[in-house]
């Protein structure tokens, strides 16, 4: 599978993603605050999203945020931050750097009584005078009662994927946070 550059928000974002990612916005309705992609042959799915910007000014509190907000919103029964770390943004572009997180969720699934356990790889971009945090979100599954679980191979792809979405990602036009 070959990287694209994708253009999000209307080319107000861009970065580095498989080219074979699948735009939900045609299979369901999205918020106008949200891109939501899906990996066609798995059950991973790329959040971005622009939120409001959370109070702390530590950044790495700010990311843990986000992904405790992530958990309560999918009723996670169990949430655990693996790591933290900053992405220095080298490219002497106006991009925030990035804030990254790894974690573990336990998330249960249309009523089942086991829940799924999704890798959790988000990157946060602090854009300070605008007051936004812009937030992308790689949800990997990597236990499911279906077959829909990512392991071995695919789950060090989808990490590199991650990687070169976090890194790539630039913000083209700040007036999208008007």
């Amino acid at each position: 599978m070959s990287d694209t550059s994708l253009n999000l928000f209307g080319g107000a974002i861009s970065a580095i993603a498989p080219s074979n990612l699948i735009d939900a916005s045609t299979l369901r309705q999205v918020p106008d605050t949200q891109e939501v992609l899906l990996f066609p042959d798995s059950s991973i799915s790329i959040i971005v999203e622009i939120l409001q910007r959370v109070e702390s000014n530590d950044n790495h509190d700010a990311v843990k945020f986000h992904f405790d907000s992530l958990a309560h919103n999918n009723d996670a029964v169990f949430s655990e931050v693996v790591s933290v770390n900053t992405v220095p943004n080298d490219r002497g572009d106006a991009t925030p750097s990035a804030i990254t997180l790894s974690g573990v969720q336990r998330v249960p699934k249309f009523n089942k009584t086991t829940p799924d356990e999704v890798r959790v790889l988000m990157a946060l971009y602090r854009v300070i005078d605008k007051g936004i945090d812009l937030v992308v979100t790689f949800n990997i599954p990597v236990v499911t009662q279906d077959d829909g679980a990512v392991q071995g191979e695919q789950l060090e792809q989808a990490q590199q994927q991650f990687n070169r979405f976090a890194r790539s990602l630039r913000i083209e036009d700040f007036s999208l946070f008007a």
